[in-house]
């Protein structure tokens, strides 16, 4: 098969994705659009947004479209790790002899829904961390490999941040992407309350499976990354390091901490996925442009400054960006 009959292959098969998930979500395009980027890229996505804007809806219906296993952890403030990944139990043999057994947690999934992270004890937290990352889960002396794909999907409350553990950077620095999901307008609304009305649940097609799902992961990675895009990724993540010589003055006004290296990986992974989607087998400017504040938008950290300022991450982002956008063009 040639390069674009695969993109166009592939290209199809995410459309008709997004139009099935389309039957359950109104609206909300671009968190649809995220998670898939990012269970593509091999990432996880930090979802936040007020409760009731179908957050847990979207991942429970991609694991119906995409036939994927699926689990929802509730973190809460008594959760344990071994809630998560699993514990060791005793069992008896027919002979009566006794012995320990591995009982995998609900962390044994493709698709795992972590909602309201931000409700658990950092120790908890901190059991995702080897799993999202490693793609393994450690009991005792053995490890356990995660079956591929493996998507985290946390979601957290901006709101009642009383009684909450903010998640530290180390742990939301693996996450690919943070969206952050708005109300729906005022037709997306309507059409919301219409759906509710209606007495039969959507029917769902399950469009691609597991293998596909590899398949097609396979793909992105082979999407071409020409020298002056990747230089405009390079470019985006300096400008957000204060005190660096390439940074913004907006960085250096702003931002106490600017983006890791695992940035302008994101940067790229993502915006492959995300020029296959759009029908093309190169990755352009305006591609990675499209994805950077969603990528970028939880790895750079603000100072007093800002905060005094009324400046929020976007609006720092949206500075830089252009900035650098327009500077590319001159």
């Amino acid at each position: 098969m040639s390069a674009d009959q695969k993109v166009e292959q592939a290209t199809s098969l995410l459309n008709r994705v997004r139009a099935e998930i389309a039957k359950v979500i109104v609206g909300q395009q671009d968190a649809v659009d995220g998670v898939l980027i990012c269970l593509l890229a091999g990432g996880h996505v930090l979802l936040e947004g007020v409760p009731g804007l179908g957050k847990t809806t979207l991942l429970r219906t991609l694991a119906r479209v995409l036939h994927l296993r699926y689990s929802r952890i509730q973190f809460t403030p008594d959760l344990m790790p071994a809630d998560i990944v699993g514990s060791m139990i005793m069992e008896s043999d027919e002979r009566g002899l006794k012995m320990l057994r591995f009982q995998p947690g609900p962390i044994f999934a493709n698709l795992v829904l972590a909602d309201e992270i931000n409700r658990a004890t950092p120790k908890t937290q901190s059991a995702l961390l080897e799993a999202m990352q490693e793609r393994t889960v450690t009991s005792g002396t053995t490890t356990h490999e995660l079956e591929p794909p493996f998507l985290v999907m946390a979601t957290q409350n901006p709101i009642e941040m009383e009684g909450t553990y903010p998640l530290p950077e180390a742990q939301l620095d693996r996450f690919l992407m943070k969206i952050v999901v708005s109300y729906p307008s005022r037709t997306e609304l309507m059409q919301i309350l219409e759906r509710t009305i209606q007495k039969e649940e959507a029917d769902l097609d399950r469009i691609i499976d597991r293998p596909m799902i590899l398949e097609l992961r396979s793909i992105c990675r082979g999407v071409m990354v020409a020298q002056h895009v990747q230089d405009f990724a390079v470019d985006l993540v300096m400008s957000t390091q204060p005190g660096h010589p390439q940074a913004h003055e907006m960085a250096n006004k702003y931002i106490r901490y600017g983006s890791s290296p695992r940035g302008a990986q994101a940067l790229l992974e993502c915006g492959r996925v995300l020029a296959l989607m759009r029908g093309r087998f190169h990755l352009s400017a305006d591609d990675v442009r499209h994805v950077a504040t969603s990528v970028l938008r939880h790895r750079i950290i603000l100072n007093f400054d800002a905060h005094a300022g009324g400046q929020t991450p976007e609006t720092v982002l949206h500075e830089i960006i252009e900035s650098v956008a327009a500077a590319r063009t001159r």
